[in-house]
């Protein structure tokens, strides 16, 4: 095992300190993007939330999570906590799948994010809108919900593309010595 020296521990830290400084500034960006204008807007803190989860541990994934959910229900006027547990389940569901099946690929990451999405548009739905009872409640499904959903899957693409950036230059890289390389293979 290689050990590290001091100045490489101090540029791990700093690139760690500042990448999650970006991370919860875009997460800051995309709540002020979602308080602002009319219901039909894309949900941006459920693919962020979700894009750094694949990137991370499960413990940041959970805190990210409740974090983007907090968020979220000040956002959206929800019950507090709501899509906090929503969010921390999902995020924590996608950083072990992609940990432990799934590559880190756009792909992926895609179709969990619409999975996510859908899931969280249509529990809102069920639990804010169909158990009323009113009349013609399902065109706010497929007029608003779903609208919202093929908004916040579209906008997942510039979401992946910016947390994408962040973690090129800032995320850690893993350096293998000659014996650990010999010994995996």
């Amino acid at each position: 095992m290689r050990l590290k020296t001091p100045r490489e521990k101090r540029i791990l830290y700093t690139k760690t300190t500042v990448r999650w400084i970006l991370y919860y500034l875009l997460i800051f960006v995309f709540f002020t993007i979602m308080t602002s204008g009319t219901y039909t807007k894309p949900m941006l803190l459920v693919p962020a939330a979700i894009c750094i989860a694949i990137g991370n541990d499960v413990m940041a994934a959970a805190v990210t999570g409740a974090v983007c959910g907090f968020l979220t229900d000040m956002a959206c006027g929800r019950l507090f906590g709501y899509n906090a547990v929503l969010l921390t389940v999902f995020c924590v569901a996608a950083s072990l799948i992609f940990e432990l099946y799934l590559r880190n690929k756009f792909a992926n990451y895609l179709w969990i994010t619409a999975i996510a999405s859908f899931l969280q548009c249509w529990l809102d739905y069920k639990f804010y809108y169909q158990i009323w009872d009113y009349e013609n409640v399902s065109r706010i499904f497929y007029h608003v919900s779903l609208k919202v959903w093929v908004y916040t899957v579209i906008a997942s693409v510039v979401v992946y593309a910016l947390y994408r950036l962040i973690n090129r230059f800032l995320m850690p890289k893993e350096h293998l010595t000659i014996e650990e390389v010999i010994k995996t293979a």
